[in-house]
């Protein structure tokens, strides 16, 4: 095998057959990947540059991953990371791979940070298509605002000739995917430069009546110099929001939130599990953020919280374990028996961690505080009723992409002072 010559289409075609054999679900998407994690290259990648040769190491690393892979491994702990949302983390063994019912929790509380608490232009952010799963990522519409460049890309890949097939590989996400990709890409190119166009329109100078710029214009008051020539008090600064969250894992929920409200949203993060909390400040670190940011704490649920920050957070959110003990038996194998039952037994119901959980959200949350939780999809209606007894109002439940019940949301209005 090291003389024969393996190319990228070779690779790929022989991992999804050697995986399909195995039982693997989705072959080609895993082999894709793993192609993906051994070349560097991106899936759309793969299919322009399907003739090219895997050298020696890339063909090793290839081999190493689809062994693992046969074996059950998940794809995110043999590559080593999982997209999440805006963002890219890392994954190990030891620390529970996040799911994208965990990034519908973290848009349940970034919308209610923009509803409650952070100012219109904190919460005026740009909002982008949240990277589901294949199945789901397809079935969501095109943004509006790209409607018409998309129909277009949509003619152009129709007509695609056999040709055009047959010189990109003619496999199912080959040439037509790439051309519908490509397309993308240009029709959002198109869309910035009609954005940077009209800021530069924008930003001409004014002109006097011979068509000379008038000096002085180019600089605007301030809304301190307005508010002083007014003769009213200059805005109050905008209120930072505070976030804590009870096992990290990958820290994948606090480093969301604020990458995507940087500047407008600080966390803090807890973990019983080292491996967790040394995963999560590496994912921190490659993103860029600061420890002011988002701050990590080894420690036994909200143990390390100071006492001068009980009642100071406007969020208390957590992914804790929440799988029934007779449901762990029957999990898939990949979970059951690769990733941690730390983070994933809740005890006979589920709910154990949520109800120490729930006694913690009046101490450390003020007035109108979000207490949010993601739970197995048999308890909810039990983990409502909980905060309903525990006094905390506007309970309500919000279901997953597959229209179960996941998350318990409610909100603290009595907030509690422990003697």
């Amino acid at each position: 095998m090291a003389n024969e010559i393996w190319t990228i289409k070779r690779c790929l075609e022989w991992t999804k057959e050697y995986l399909a054999e195995r039982g693997e679900e989705h072959p080609r998407l895993s082999a894709e990947w793993l192609l993906c994690a051994a070349t560097g290259l991106a899936r759309i990648d793969l299919y322009m540059r399907m003739d090219e040769t895997l050298n020696a190491a890339q063909l090793e690393t290839m081999h190493a991953a689809v062994v693992r892979r046969a074996k059950g491994e998940p794809l995110q702990y043999i590559t080593g990371s999982t997209q999440f949302r805006m963002i890219d983390v890392a994954c190990a063994p030891g620390v529970l791979i996040p799911r994208p019912e965990t990034e519908m929790l973290v848009e349940e509380v970034l919308n209610y940070l923009d509803a409650e608490v952070l100012s219109p232009e904190a919460a005026a952010r740009q909002r982008v298509e949240l990277p589901w799963n294949d199945e789901v990522e397809e079935a969501r519409k095109a943004e509006a605002a790209l409607a018409d460049e998309r129909a277009t890309a949509e003619r152009r890949a129709a007509n695609l000739t056999a040709a055009d097939e047959a010189a990109l590989g003619g496999d199912v996400l080959g040439s037509r995917a790439y051309a519908e990709e490509l397309a993308d890409r240009e029709a959002e190119e198109a869309a910035a430069r009609a954005a940077e166009a009209e800021a530069a329109e924008a930003a001409e100078p004014e002109l006097d009546e011979y068509g000379i710029a008038i000096e002085g214009n180019d600089q605007q008051a301030t809304p301190v110099q307005d508010a002083a020539e007014a003769n009213v008090p200059a805005p109050a600064e905008p209120r930072i929001a505070r976030v804590l969250e009870v096992g990290c894992g990958t820290g994948c929920i606090s480093l969301s939130l604020a990458w995507e409200c940087r500047g407008h949203v600080t966390c803090t993060a807890t973990d019983i599990e080292p491996r967790a909390i040394d995963l999560a400040t590496k994912n921190r670190d490659a993103l860029g953020l600061t420890s002011d940011e988002v701050a990590f704490s080894l420690t036994n649920l909200v143990s390390s919280i100071p006492r001068e920050e009980w009642g100071t957070f406007d969020v208390l959110v957590s992914n804790p374990p929440y799988i029934p003990t007779d449901v762990m038996r029957s999990l898939p194998h990949e979970v059951k028996d690769f990733e941690p039952d730390l983070a994933l037994e809740g005890g006979a119901d589920g709910l154990d961690i949520f109800r120490r959980l729930l006694n913690a959200a009046p101490y450390m949350l003020r007035a109108g505080g979000l207490f949010a939780c993601e739970l197995y999809e048999g308890a909810l209606d039990a983990a409502a009723e909980l905060c309903r007894q525990a006094g905390l109002s506007d309970v309500r439940t919000v279901h997953d992409l597959t229209d179960r019940p996941r998350i318990v949301r409610a909100i603290v209005t009595e907030p509690k002072q422990r003697q």
